[in-house]
């Protein structure tokens, strides 16, 4: 089911009518399946995600290639899975040090040759489940958090992909990812910022919608960027996509990679304006 060794790196190809299937139900289930655990919150919400960061280090884990890697991956779940239980139970500050002793330990049972960039799989994995669990168990505006950042990223990448195809013009980083232009770039992150505030305006949150655009134009850069990271990385190690385990899509790196940007980024800036605890309220307040 899954391909053993890297496939050659090359620009992603249109969608043919054999894989639209695939892709749209994938789409759609990943897509409810997201907003569903969303609205549940908890540990169904907790577990989700780390469901998605144990797929991310595997796949992580498998590109970047060197010594032990079952060993590898199995300490770095072991990590993950102590985080998830971590912060799902409050403790953050003992969530972060063992991902980052867990880090540590990781690069010292890795090779010589490829040490740090195993390590950096399990820090980019735990920064997707300890931010978005972070975000969700805030103590004010959790789920409108997520929300807002569901509408900006999605929105960003979706209107991208329309802007560029409609408008064209210069490639924003043509040796990394040939089909992104500027213009698909400025249409999605200022439509994404609009949709974010549109998203939380029917939940009783009270936002300034000038700083709430600015920041979500910001995000939606920050997931663009995490996005090109990605693929630079894939390009490095010579794949085409981070895995495929999901149909017509790729793996969950391909679809997670500027969500995990964009939710690190937001997680830190909401705990440093209003704590961690109120992590999510602080990216509602000015």
């Amino acid at each position: 089911m899954i391909d053993g060794g890297p496939a050659p790196a090359a620009p992603k190809t249109s969608t043919t009518l054999a894989d639209l299937g695939p892709r749209l139900a994938s789409g759609v289930l990943m897509i409810a399946m997201a907003l569903t655990s969303l609205a549940v919150g908890g540990w169904p919400f907790i577990i989700f995600w780390l469901i998605a960061g144990l797929a991310v280090n595997w796949e992580w884990q498998r590109m970047t290639g060197g010594a032990r890697e079952p060993a590898r991956f199995l300490l770095g779940s072991l990590v993950l899975i102590a985080v998830a239980l971590l912060v799902g139970n409050a403790k953050r500050d003992e969530a972060v040090l063992v991902l980052l002793f867990g880090t540590i330990v990781l690069a010292a049972v890795a090779s010589t040759g490829s040490r740090l960039w195993n390590a950096a799989g399990l820090l980019y994995s735990g920064a997707l489940v300890l931010s978005v669990a972070l975000l969700r168990l805030s103590k004010i505006d959790g789920f409108e958090s997520i929300l807002w950042l569901f509408a900006i990223v999605w929105g960003t990448d979706i209107m991208a992909y329309f802007g560029g195809r409609l408008i064209g013009g210069a490639k924003l980083w043509p040796r990394v990812s040939p089909s992104k232009t500027w213009s698909g770039f400025l249409v999605g992150i200022s439509s994404g910022a609009l949709l974010g505030l549109v998203a939380v305006s029917f939940y009783a949150v009270k936002v300034d919608a000038i700083p709430l655009v600015l920041i979500g134009v910001f995000v939606g850069a920050v997931a663009q960027g995490g996005d090109l990271f990605e693929s630079s990385v894939k390009r490095r190690f010579g794949f085409k996509d981070s895995s495929h385990l999901i149909p017509g899509h790729g793996g969950f790196m391909d679809r997670l990679d500027g969500f995990i940007a964009a939710v690190t980024f937001v997680a830190v800036f909401g705990a440093a304006k209003a704590g961690a605890a109120t992590a999510a309220h602080g990216l509602f307040i000015w």
